[in-house]
């Protein structure tokens, strides 16, 4: 018992599990990011692009989880067969990884931060992304997304006529990627 008279908690009783942007439960309520390894986090030198991925291409979610050089992203919804309406995606954005300022022809993107930290760039305008803070990106808007020192975890929803990863025009990028392959 407790000063209060309420029951001591049992040193055998397990933590209640959390949500964690990994998807499922965790045991403790201080569940890591998806992210790099310590290792990584600590300040080691960072693995090759091919060594992060994973050996099973499926998320916990059951959906493929398609890796880029900032991180990975999960299709949740694909457009209409048509390749149109909306989609929805799952970005994590590794620690101090960042995508290309880039924009879309074809689409306009609504975020929603849902972990982690960083910054969002629309046009001239900077944001603090945090847990809860959205943007709309208009239609042919340059933007980017920067994760902070524990990653950022976006979910995506594009809307548009032609909703394809070839409709990405990149102005600058951290990796080596330009124009609009791919990637």
């Amino acid at each position: 018992m407790t000063a209060s008279g309420t029951p001591a908690p049992s040193s055998t009783t397990p933590p209640a599990p959390s949500r964690h942007p990994g998807g499922g439960s965790s045991p403790a309520p201080t569940a890591p990011l998806p992210g790099p390894s310590p290792a990584a986090a600590a300040g080691a030198p960072a693995a090759s692009a091919r060594a992060r991925i994973s050996p099973v291409p499926v998320s916990p979610l059951g959906v493929e989880r398609v890796h880029r050089p900032w991180g990975w992203y999960e299709t949740l919804i694909p457009p209409a067969s048509d390749g149109g309406g909306y989609a929805v995606k799952r970005l994590w954005l590794e620690p101090l990884g960042r995508i290309s300022l880039q924009r879309h022809r074809q689409r306009c993107e609504h975020w929603v931060v849902v972990a982690g930290s960083g910054w969002l760039d629309c046009g001239e305008e900077r944001i603090e992304a945090f847990p809860g803070r959205t943007l709309e990106v208009p239609q042919g808007a340059m933007h980017r997304a920067s994760a902070a020192a524990e990653g950022l975890l976006i979910i995506e929803v594009q809307r548009g006529s032609v909703l394809r990863e070839d409709d990405i025009e990149r102005f600058a990028d951290d990796y080596g990627r330009t124009g609009t392959e791919p990637g």
